[in-house]
């Protein structure tokens, strides 16, 4: 049993000791998830120290029956793992509105609101030395409160894509 906790402990302490990679300053560009809630994101990165970024995606659907937008902010703790591949995780949280607007079988179907919620992040990237391009996969729970109806059609943990331009 000891040495099970004491390998525990060495493999968290090599974890917080390994060396960052410096992180751009900026970085522009998508996340783009599964379509159960917003699907694509506008996403920006801002570097606040060499392990250290602040994330703001801005998430909004416009569709027949669908009106929403999702401002999410999230502040990630970067480690690098080898080369250009670095893992990070984070906590946030954020606020939207939505609306929806839809007729089935002569009966109209109409309500909107605004929604709070918490979010993690954990994820995994690679960042180009060639080219200023940074690819990401993640997974983002979040926690809403506010909205119970629009929580029935969920964001869920979103799994999502992440394609962005270094400057």
């Amino acid at each position: 049993m000891k040495k099970v906790i004491l390998s525990a402990m060495m493999l968290i302490g090599l974890a917080f000791t390994a060396q960052a990679q410096d992180i751009s300053k900026n970085a522009l560009g998508l996340r783009l998830g599964d379509n159960d809630g917003f699907g694509g994101e506008i996403s920006y990165q801002r570097g606040l120290s060499k392990n250290n970024r602040l994330e703001l995606d801005l998430g909004f659907r416009n569709s027949n029956n669908v009106d929403a937008f999702k401002l999410t902010g999230i502040y990630q703790w970067v480690w690098n793992i080898d080369g250009g591949f670095n893992w990070y995780a984070g906590v946030g949280g954020g606020l939207g509105s939505w609306s929806y607007d839809y007729r089935a079988n002569g009966t109209q179907f109409k309500d909107n609101g605004t929604f709070v919620f918490v979010a993690g992040d954990l994820g995994i990237e690679y960042n180009f030395k060639e080219v200023p391009i940074q690819l990401s996969l993640d997974i983002r729970p979040e926690l809403y409160f506010n909205s119970d109806n629009y929580r029935d059609d969920n964001f869920g943990p979103d799994l999502a894509l992440g394609i962005r331009y270094k400057f």
